[in-house]
This record gives structure tokens, sequence and C-alpha cells, in this order.
């Protein structure tokens, strides 16, 4: 899979450290108007890793996140979308399958995650 250039010169957006934090600002669209968002630098990874995953630019990501919001602000709103696309993304399936977790560390590939549960006292 390709990985997303956090660069400023690879996304066509300005990103600007601030000295004073590891905050990293970018300006976004959101509906035709610009603003600013601070993140962290893995929060902006994430976020690029989702546009390439689904297809989609950063500003059109960031506008859905703006419009079904129901955090007090963006940057807040942006974190908590962040965690649950990877929280539905860390499934049992998924972690079998890219051979990580508990899972494969016990049985190997092959392991079965219901089996695993099962044999461990792990809640299903």
């Amino acid at each position: 899979m390709a990985s997303f250039d956090p660069s400023p010169m690879s996304s066509g957006l300005s990103g600007r450290a601030d000295s004073r934090t590891t905050l990293v600002n970018r300006n976004v669209r959101i509906g035709g108007h610009r603003t600013s968002v601070r993140l962290e630098p893995p929060m902006w990874d994430a976020l690029g890793e989702i546009c390439l995953r689904e297809h989609a630019s950063l500003h059109e990501i960031v506008s859905q996140i703006a419009q079904q919001r129901s955090e007090s602000s963006l940057t807040a709103a942006i974190r908590v979308y962040l965690l649950g696309y990877f929280q539905a993304a860390a499934t049992d399936d998924g972690h079998h399958a890219a051979g990580h977790g508990a899972v494969a560390r016990r049985f190997g590939n092959d392991g079965d995650v219901r089996l695993y549960a099962v044999r461990s006292g792990a809640p299903l």
C-alpha cells in the first residue's frame, strides 16, 4: 500500500510546525472556506492514510467530518473520527489477517480467533 507523505509539498497544503509545540498547522477547505487545523504529526499521518484508503482528498474527508461533528471543535472531531475509523478496522478478523495480536502469537497464521477466545477465556 502506498504511504502518505505528510510534507506540505506532497499534499499541496501548507504545514508549519510551531517550535513551542509538537502541533502542525495546515489549511483545509470546508465548503469552500479555508480554515486552519492544528494536529500532531501522527494525526496528520493517520488522516493521510485514510485519504489514500478512501480515495478522497484531505479537504473531502475533513469536510465530511465537519458536517457530521458533535464535538466542540473541528480538531476534536478529527481526532474522534481517526480513533473511530481505526477502531472499526481493528477487528479480530483484521488482526488475524494482518498477522498480529495475541491470536498470531499463540496460534500462528492458521489460528482461529474463536478458538483462541475459547482456549484463553477471552470474550468473543
